[in-house]
């Protein structure tokens, strides 16, 4: 009797505290590794997004989960920045793209990987998007599987189009131009012929645009590539001041003034990883996780830019269109 009016006591005086009866244990805090190709301000729009997924799943930095980033502006510095997370014993590594994904992969054979990049299974990051199986699980953003559909709508734009830029930049090692190979085939299925200006670093991009105004290029159209990735604001007046009606995979692009952009909303990608990670912190396998596939497409057109450069924009286009800047 008297131990049980001494267990009761000490539970009131614990809950009076504010602790539970039971002892406590300290709660582990989450650290995430964050992985991703570029410079750090040109990916801010992505790793706010990022972020913001994981606060409205109840993870704040600092109080219960820590973030460890690192950017590759260089892509090779990728492997060397994936084993740096591991060194740190992340719980989770979050990969943007796919060259940071087979950095991450290369260099744990454990932690489990989150990706938000092109063609995982076509890249042999995972076996498939049902079951990824193995370590890697996420989302796919169908950047370069879209490259058609946006040169079909340059095509509407521009009806006697013949002949088109690419704005890609060459490959650096370990980096696949997917998106390349997919204009192409585009291409010759609409018959249009391709200008593919040479391109390494950003000290070209002005000397690429040069030869494209001297060959009569009629539009442009980008693959998302190193380089051209991060120069958006440098890239939209060049097209400008070039007079070339130019198709973009990110609506970031039309609202500093380029034509128009077709593709998936990037940043709603990242937001959406972190309800992966919150599986995997509580206990999911990511081989049991299915890739996630994005269902809605942004069609965002610049208005005044098209009346700028005198071309009509089907009536059509414009109804469909999820965002028209005038």
């Amino acid at each position: 009797m008297i131990q049980t009016i001494v267990g009761l006591c000490l539970g009131s005086i614990l809950l009076a505290l504010g602790f539970p009866a039971e002892a406590q244990q300290p709660t582990k805090m989450a650290r995430i590794g964050y992985l991703r190709a570029g410079d750090q301000v040109s990916m801010t729009y992505r790793t706010e997004a990022f972020r913001q997924g994981l606060k409205e799943l109840g993870y704040i930095e600092g109080k219960n989960i820590v973030i460890e980033y690192r950017f590759a502006e260089a892509r090779e510095r990728l492997p060397e920045l994936a084993r740096e997370l591991v060194g740190l014993k992340v719980d989770i590594i979050f990969a943007g793209g796919a060259p940071a994904v087979e950095a991450a992969k290369n260099a744990t054979l454990t932690i489990p990987i989150v990706t938000s990049s092109d063609d995982p299974v076509g890249r042999g990051l995972v076996a498939g998007l049902p079951r990824p199986g193995g370590k890697v699980t996420g989302l796919t953003n169908l950047t370069h599987e879209l490259v058609g559909k946006r040169l079909e709508l340059l095509k509407e734009v521009i009806p006697g189009l013949s002949r088109v830029a690419v704005l890609f930049s060459l490959p650096s090692p370990g980096y696949d131009p997917i998106g390349m190979r997919e204009a192409k085939v585009a291409a010759q299925s609409l018959g249009v012929q391709l200008q593919v200006p040479e391109i390494k670093n950003r000290d070209d991009l002005e000397p690429a645009f040069a030869a494209l105004k001297r060959d009569r290029g009629q539009a442009l159209f980008m693959v998302r590539s190193p380089v051209v990735n991060d120069q958006l604001r440098r890239i939209v007046n060049l097209a400008a001041e070039s007079r070339l009606p130019a198709i973009y995979d990110d609506k970031r692009f039309p609202q500093l003034g380029g034509l128009m952009s077709y593709g998936t909303d990037l940043a709603d990608v990242d937001r959406r990883a972190a309800i992966y990670i919150d599986k995997i912190l509580k206990g999911a396998k990511p081989a049991d996780l299915p890739i996630e596939r994005p269902t809605k497409f942004e069609l965002v057109i610049n208005l005044k830019t098209a009346k700028a450069l005198e071309l009509k924009i089907p009536a059509h286009l414009l109804m469909e269109a999820d965002g028209v800047i005038e």
